[in-house]
């Protein structure tokens, strides 16, 4: 076995490892003072009613969440990456995330005071007709849709939609106030019906994302190169920009724009297990949840009002994709 064959098994190994530790540490800790033996008691449904409701209601779903946005993240991160052949890409660039959160915006405005199911609607409505318009756009013309009319159609137009819901909220103080900690990233308070509402979307995209590493592989080499391997890239194209408007657009549903997820965690895989893209996109599934968790824990302990999560990937992603980025082996495809 080979050190590269030797690092993916471990990377794989450790991963698995660190997923099931994080997931019971999540259960276990948070800001409220619950002792670790009645946590346990109430996870199989015994002790004092309002621990019973404050672990299975808000913790449980909570950490099913976070695995859950992790593994969305993680996987449009990869297949974005993917098919514009850029190891800095992000999610966001098809004007997913500004979707998402300008229909949020126009639903706290009209629909009522808190977040809820119709909310996680209205993101996931907004996310789909922003990808929409943006590949509607970036595939018109004689040369179809490149990677780079993509990224600088879903860019532009992303900035329309952050310009429009800013207005909103400037002029609207209420409807800010309404949505700042979603706004942040943040897992707080979220419940099943949160799980169930964008479950679907999440295993639709990862069922199309899952399907996509050879084709990825193939897309790499160039459009040319990759017809004359018998692949795609048109169709390619199209069922990647499928997969990240349903993941991203789902995980923003969840949990508000989390940045650097998708964006680093692809990248740090990458810089691990090499380019084959059979690797990095079920290897980002088990990655991005580690980091979802590990962001969500510290910042329910680091101050006793909580952090989002969106909040600390921020300052462990930044530090992280710097030192990854200056390593030359991981600036490529």
């Amino acid at each position: 076995m080979d050190s590269l064959a030797r690092r993916r098994v471990a990377a794989i190994a450790i991963g698995v490892l660190l997923l099931v530790l994080l997931s019971v540490l999540s259960l276990f800790i948070g800001s409220g003072d619950i002792p670790v033996p009645d946590v346990w008691r109430a996870l199989g449904g015994h002790g004092e009613d309002l621990t019973v409701l404050f672990v299975r209601e808000y913790r449980v779903p909570r950490t099913l969440i976070a695995i859950v946005v992790g593994i969305a993240l993680g996987l449009a991160g990869a297949v974005i990456q993917g098919i514009t052949r850029n190891p800095l890409a992000d999610p966001g660039i098809l004007g997913v995330n500004a979707g998402a959160y300008t229909a949020v915006v126009l639903a706290a405005a009209v629909l009522g005071p808190t977040l809820s199911t119709t909310h996680v609607a209205a993101s996931m409505v907004g996310a789909l007709l922003a990808s929409l318009i943006v590949y509607g756009i970036g595939t018109t013309g004689i040369a179809g849709g490149t990677p780079s009319k993509l990224v600088l159609t879903g860019t532009a137009f992303g900035a329309v939609l952050s310009g429009i819901s800013f207005a909103i909220t400037l002029t609207m103080p209420e409807v800010f106030d309404r949505i700042r900690f979603w706004s942040a990233g943040s897992l707080q308070n979220r419940q099943f019906d949160t799980l169930v509402a964008v479950l679907p979307f999440i295993a639709v995209g990862a069922f199309i994302a899952l399907l996509l590493p050879r084709a990825l592989n193939a897309l790499a080499l160039g459009d040319d190169v990759a017809v004359a391997l018998g692949s795609k890239p048109a169709l390619t194209k199209t069922a990647a920009v499928a997969a990240v408007t349903l993941l991203c657009g789902a995980a923003t549903a969840a949990a508000g724009p989390i940045a650097f997820v998708g964006l680093m965690v692809p990248h740090a895989v990458r810089s691990i297990v090499g380019p084959d893209q059979r690797w990095i996109v079920p290897l980002s599934i088990l990655a991005a949840p580690i980091l979802m968790l590990t962001a969500d824990i510290v910042g329910r302990v680091v101050v006793s009002s909580e952090l989002p999560a969106g909040v600390v990937t921020a300052f462990i992603g930044a530090p992280v994709l710097i030192t990854l980025v200056r390593r030359k082996g991981a600036r490529g495809l």
